[in-house]
């Protein structure tokens, strides 16, 4: 009973993985038991985060691998390093991505391209790439950090909602194709969490109220929350979930009047 509430044995890639949700993920899954390749653009701060976890997970193998996933050839490199290294790969986590605020009139065409070539084709492509290691294992999984965006409109831009809402869809087809290959898809969608990127936003004041007006738990989520969320598709114990997009957003998406 207590395994399908662990991951021993289990090796996760994360992306993004040096700050905010992804490190956060890659905290959470070490501490229920698995091993972690850590994937981020800043190399600097990409390392002090594999040795802060590593330090703080003795037990658990925690390797890293800068990169940026905007690149296709980048991208193959991080499968030649996972493919060297012979660990296997059990457990995907997609959770790069990034946004551009403008106006839908002020949107060029090439700002569409960019964060289309950020937030989705990277995690289309990590999937394709995953899939023969992930179908070589009885219990594999991929999730994808979405966003209520892909889900509902707010205020973070078409072009963001857009991509996200890629993933969404994304997730649901590769559910269904992949299920016969013992692949489980999900995704979650975060409202606003509490990180780096959200920082500047948040401290305008008549936002923020107006962002807690919306959200019936009254608050700011926490990148732990989303792990938490992230972790349980994961498990054993979530074994027959697949397709699902899981909102942590402290009630936002079911807020009526």
């Amino acid at each position: 009973m207590r395994q399908r509430w662990r991951l021993d044995g289990k090796t996760a890639l994360i992306t993004g993985a040096s700050k905010g949700i992804g490190r956060a993920c890659a905290e959470e899954l070490a501490g229920l038991g698995a091993d972690l390749l850590l994937v981020a653009r800043d190399e600097i701060v990409l390392e002090q985060t594999r040795a802060e976890i590593a330090s703080a997970y003795p037990d658990q193998r925690v390797l890293a691998m800068p990169a940026d996933l905007a690149d296709d050839e980048e991208r193959l490199d991080v499968f030649d390093w996972i493919s060297d290294l012979e660990c296997g790969l059990d457990l995907l986590i997609n959770n790069v991505g990034s946004n551009i605020r403008k106006d839908t009139l002020e949107v060029s065409a090439e700002d569409v391209r960019a964060l289309f070539d950020i937030n989705v084709l990277p995690a289309f492509h990590l999937c394709q790439l995953a899939h023969p290691h992930l179908a070589r294992h009885a219990q594999s999984a991929i999730v994808n950090i979405g966003s209520v965006s892909g889900l509902s409109h707010v205020r973070t831009g078409a072009p963001y909602g857009m991509s996200k809402a890629a993933i969404t869809q994304l997730t649901r087809n590769l559910a269904c194709e992949w299920a016969a290959d013992g692949i489980r898809v999900n995704a979650v969608a975060p409202w606003y969490i509490r990180t780096g990127r959200t920082t500047p936003r948040l401290a305008e004041q008549a936002y923020l109220d107006e962002v807690l007006d919306r959200t019936p738990m009254g608050r700011i989520g926490e990148p732990e929350e989303v792990a938490g969320a992230v972790a349980f598709l994961c498990l054993p114990a979530s074994s027959y979930v697949t397709g699902e997009v899981i909102a942590v957003d402290g009630g936002f998406l079911r807020y009526g009047f």
